[in-house]
């Protein structure tokens, strides 16, 4: 699947590297890889959070300017109750223990999803956290947390019909970046490159509009044991990269 860019630049010798502006990630493969190793699930989750750390910083080490993570899916709910209070803790500790690290990092740290959803105690967490980096600048990391991208349109679609009604626009002669303004999303650029871990092939209901012109890498590695090679080794055949990388 490949986008209207230009898939080279012309340039002096040697040649410059392209680096995607926006890379989004998929993290998939936590219960799987935890299955494998006898141990549990939340184990699986634990590794997996320290897989986003190396992600993190291999995006700052390539030069990538946002980084989207799908943490924690609208579908996530529907796991066991034991499962969902075992994300919610691990969430609310790197929230709470971890934020410092990407403070110093100069990394912004933002949020998409539907927040409400949490306990009021989270939602503090995540409010401390984006008022912290705030003023960051190296990385905008998004989180995205109770999201889901089909929830996002229907809210969009729900507000633009209100703003239809009450005579704010004229919705006939709204424009794709009009309807763009009304997702969540809205502040960032369009991710250049999605990525997703543990072989499945498909988006998961994750920046279904935003992902109109990505390129797509899925790779057979599971999320936990994602590192900065993998990272880099994606930068490397990046816009190239829409094949299905085994073990990069």
């Amino acid at each position: 699947m490949s986008s209207p860019r230009s898939s080279s630049v012309a340039t002096a010798e040697p040649e410059l590297a392209i680096v995607p502006r926006h890379v989004a990630v998929i993290m998939d493969g936590n219960g799987r890889w935890a299955r494998a190793r006898g141990k549990s699930v939340i184990a699986g989750h634990r590794a997996g959070a320290e897989a986003v750390r190396r992600c993190v910083k291999g995006a700052i080490l390539s030069g990538v300017r946002y980084l989207t993570l799908y943490a924690f899916s609208s579908e996530n709910w529907q796991r066991t109750a034991e499962e969902v209070a075992d994300l919610t803790s691990l969430l609310r500790f790197y929230l709470r223990h971890k934020v410092a690290e990407l403070h110093e990092q100069n990394v912004r740290l933002t949020f998409i999803g539907d927040l409400s959803r949490f306990d009021s105690g989270l939602r503090g967490e995540i409010e401390r956290a984006g008022k912290l980096t705030a003023q960051n600048t190296r990385l905008t990391l998004v989180l995205a947390l109770s999201y889901g991208a089909r929830d996002d349109m229907l809210r969009a679609a729900q507000n633009i019909a209100l703003a239809a009604r009450d005579g704010e626009i004229d919705p006939t002669m709204m424009s794709e970046q009009d309807f763009g303004r009304y997702l969540q999303t809205s502040p960032f650029p369009d991710p250049d490159l999605i990525v997703r871990t543990s072989g499945e092939r498909r988006l998961s209901n994750f920046l279904l509009w935003e992902s109109a012109y990505a390129e797509l890498s899925f790779l057979d590695v599971m999320w936990p044991d994602f590192d900065e090679t993998h990272f880099a080794a994606l930068m490397l055949i990046f816009p190239d990269v829409n094949v299905v990388l085994e073990n990069a």
